[in-house]
């Protein structure tokens, strides 16, 4: 099982994700992606649930349209763990190549 991370660490991790922040009254972080349309936004869902499912470490995500909103958290460490960290890494990489910064 996956080490949930302290405050600090979640906190320092969180400085180097660009556009990710803490869920208030919940141990999770989250963000949400814009992209030009539709076909992009869910593009970009089925480029991260591949990485995710490699990883079996799964999103909680929402979409409308273009946008792609997204939580992570680790449910069985009960909270923010280093696999959370990782995918949301890979979200921001996914999101960069097709033009969201």
């Amino acid at each position: 099982m996956a080490e949930r991370l302290s405050a600090e660490a979640r906190k320092s991790a969180l400085a180097e994700l660009s556009g990710w922040s803490e869920i208030s009254g919940r141990e999770a972080i989250q963000r949400t992606f814009t992209f030009r349309d539709f076909n992009e936004a869910f593009g970009f869902m089925s480029r991260a649930a591949l990485v995710a499912e490699k990883n079996d470490h799964h999103p909680e995500w929402k979409n409308v349209y273009k946008t792609v909103e997204v939580v992570l958290a680790t449910h069985d460490a009960g909270g923010v763990t280093r696999r959370d960290i990782d995918l949301a890494k890979a979200m921001n990489a996914i999101a960069k190549q097709l033009g969201v910064a």
